[in-house]
């Protein structure tokens, strides 16, 4: 499998691309987030400038077979994007694309995917509990129970792990807690 970062096209381009694409695609999600946030200093702008960013990559996917470095192709695609005042452009609405606009999934994927580094960059106790409550139990009488831990303890290590996660994925701190998990 290809990554994002070093995506080798050979001659095998249709069949190769297509199958590689959405996953290189939403694998530069949260760098591409990450700049978006830097240049329009807004989230949903930020957000609006990734997506139409990797909608116009995915509209040019056979012009991608000449790209070395897709990482920074995209980059620069969606700095220019910025620079042209796009972001403010009325957007087809997707019924009206001429063609598929993009793979549903690589939304989802880049999504998922910043959402699993940002799990992952937590302490070892912090993530635990993380998915724990990811796989439903909410309660903290019941994640004290399993875990061990005293309740004082499961809460605060909690409210630090739902505080490093908004950090890291550039929400407000008052972001409800439904919106992380």
């Amino acid at each position: 499998m290809h990554s994002a970062l070093s995506l080798t096209l050979t001659d095998d381009l249709p069949h190769t691309l297509t199958d590689t694409l959405p996953k290189a695609l939403a694998a530069l999600g949260t760098d591409l987030i990450r700049l978006a946030r830097c240049l329009t200093g807004n989230e949903s702008e930020a957000q609006d400038l990734v997506q139409e960013t990797l909608l116009r990559l995915w509209r040019r996917r056979e012009d991608l077979a000449e790209v070395e470095d897709l990482r920074a192709y995209a980059r620069a695609a969606l700095r220019n994007l910025y620079r042209q005042g796009m972001r403010r452009a009325p957007l087809l609405a997707l019924e009206d694309a001429p063609e598929l606009a993009a793979d549903p999934v690589v939304f989802a994927d880049m999504a998922m995917r910043h959402l699993q580094g940002a799990i992952a960059r937590l302490p070892a106790d912090q993530s635990h509990l993380i998915r724990l409550v990811a796989s439903g139990e909410t309660s903290p009488a019941a994640l004290a129970r399993l875990t061990g831990w005293r309740l004082g303890t499961v809460m605060s290590r909690l409210a630090r792990a739902r505080a490093q996660l908004r950090r890291d994925m550039g929400l407000s701190p008052a972001t409800p807690v439904q919106e992380l998990l």
